[in-house]
């Protein structure tokens, strides 16, 4: 392994943190190294073998799945054609039972879900082949993997995804959370294109595993933390900001607020919010102010409009033939924009960049919301936001609005 390649990280006597997408997770144990996650596939994968390999011989007993997102397991075979090179059994792939059903969702909407991540992550799709391999066995909420020492325990952790798993390492009160407890960021809960991820289970969930009162956090990226008393802390407020934001929104809610009603009155109080693992780096508390919306209330938006609407091109073309003056709605936006508001210059110039594609004053508004896309990705700060404005900068500058055929 050269100078470059990641290394593993040792967190107590035979454990260690292994460079994957995010951290994965090796106990090593006489019957063998149990890993949590194979990282993405291709190079990644094999630095990740690699890292294993300086720091113990013993041949991989079992494999874990952290939980169901796109990349964490894509390396699972080469993990299986190691262990067939070196004469070793076949690793036990191990999942919560709701991970196969993801795989199935997932293989179904295949193409959807490459766009998807196309928006959010632009280039992805160049980048990754979604080998999807199934685990052979699969457990409900708690599954005790290895009985003596080192004790290894797996418990279902509804968290970013309903399928995601912990373990526990009783003897050195090492827990590894996987996607449970966030890293820097407050938790991942409404980002942009996902399904709805339950706040409030989330919340129970980092609540039982506080619980437990872990010396070592293993989270999903960065450094592992050490010391009982910060774990906890950790934990506590993440849960704490969580039932708070829940308990603001059904608030509003029950006096009859909209979304864009109670995205415009809620603010995050200081004492809540200001601690750094709550930073807005990936998620944003305005995400989970829309998944909890989403939780309680159906699609409409409460406007009569909307509730059967008229096919997109008439509108556009409707739209567009009532304004007088294009020109002018175009100059406001840019005025708008000059004056530091790209986000208020957007609601403006979608009345003509939403028009008839072959019309020069839509071709050339599209042009504009491009830039606009640009200047909101660098003063935005949650990562899903970024990616989404760039991405869709990138075909508004083309003059395209629709994803359709991105994906092959």
């Amino acid at each position: 392994m050269s100078a470059a390649t990641p290394q593993a990280t040792p967190v107590t006597p035979g454990v260690w943190v292994l460079p994957s997408q995010g951290n994965g997770f090796a106990v090593d144990t006489p019957d063998g190294v149990v890993v949590v996650d194979t990282g993405p596939g291709g190079r990644k994968t094999d630095n990740m073998i690699a890292a294993l390999r300086v720091v113990t011989d013993s041949p991989v007993s079992a494999i874990c799945y952290s939980h169901g997102h796109f990349g964490y397991n894509f390396g699972v075979p080469q993990w299986l054609e190691h262990n067939a090179e070196r004469g070793d059994a076949a690793p036990r792939l191990i999942a919560h039972r709701n991970l196969p059903l993801r795989y199935e969702r997932y293989r179904e909407t295949e193409g959807y879900q490459m766009i998807l991540n196309e928006m959010q992550f632009p280039g992805i799709s160049a980048r990754f082949d979604p080998v999807r391999h199934d685990p052979t066995e699969t457990f409900d909420d708690h599954l005790v993997l290895r009985e003596a020492e080192p004790r290894i325990e797996l418990l279902w952790v509804p968290s970013e995804t309903d399928d995601a798993l912990a373990m526990w390492l009783p003897e050195t009160s090492t827990l590894f959370t996987g996607a449970a407890v966030p890293a820097e960021f407050i938790p991942n809960v409404g980002t942009p294109q996902r399904s709805l991820r339950l706040t409030g289970r989330w919340a129970d969930t980092i609540d039982r595993l506080a619980e437990l009162r872990p010396e070592i956090l293993v989270i999903e990226f960065g450094d592992f933390v050490v010391g009982a008393e910060l774990n906890l802390k950790r934990m506590t407020t993440t849960s704490r900001a969580l039932r708070w934001l829940r308990a603001e929104v059904i608030d509003r809610l029950n006096h009859g607020m909209n979304e864009r009603d109670i995205l415009a009155d809620i603010s995050y109080p200081p004492e809540i919010f200001d601690y750094p693992w709550l930073s807005h780096a990936y998620g944003s508390p305005d995400y989970i102010v829309r998944d909890l919306i989403r939780e309680e209330s159906g699609w409409w938006d409460r406007n009569p409009t909307s509730l059967h609407p008229s096919a997109p091109a008439e509108v556009a073309r409707v739209t567009f033939d009532a304004i007088a003056d294009p020109d002018a709605v175009i100059a406001r936006a840019e005025t708008l924009a000059a004056d530091g508001d790209p986000q208020l210059a957007m609601h403006v110039i979608d009345l003509v960049a939403l028009g008839p594609d072959d019309e020069p004053a839509v071709i050339r508004a599209r042009k504009i919301k491009s830039d606009l896309c640009r200047a909101r990705s660098k003063e935005i700060a949650p990562y899903p936001s970024k990616g989404l404005y760039k991405s869709s900068g990138i075909r508004l500058k083309q003059g395209i609005i629709s994803w359709e055929g991105v994906v092959q």
